[in-house]
């Protein structure tokens, strides 16, 4: 299954106006990276949230929040976010303020 056109859309919105910031189909998805880190993303139907490894347990209590792991290998620091966890704006802006939050501790990359 491709990634959900709509909820690119509504992440687009939410990230526009941050400088640095690009797109990158990967994994089967769509990647938004800023300043050449991976900052969040869409596979299939889920938000991908990197929301780093000091408030990782903490977002997986969070609502729709499980582990991301499409490989076998669950990822820490990296939350899939089901559809039912980003139903409105406001939930969705929650999760991208703390991805943004979180890469913006990141040395820019090259």
């Amino acid at each position: 299954m491709p990634f959900d056109p709509l909820l690119a859309d509504r992440v687009r919105v939410q990230l526009s106006g941050l400088a640095g910031l690009t797109e990158k189909k990967m994994f089967g998805g769509l990647g938004f990276l800023m300043n050449g880190h991976m900052c969040c993303g869409i596979w299939q139907e889920s938000l991908i949230a990197r929301v780093g490894p000091n408030s990782y347990q903490e977002c997986l209590d969070l609502p729709g929040a499980g582990e991301f792991d499409i490989t076998g290998r669950p990822m820490t620091g990296w939350i899939m976010v089901a559809p039912n966890g980003v139903v409105t704006d406001d939930d969705l802006a929650n999760w991208i303020d703390r991805c943004v939050d979180f890469v913006k501790t990141l040395p820019p990359k090259d």
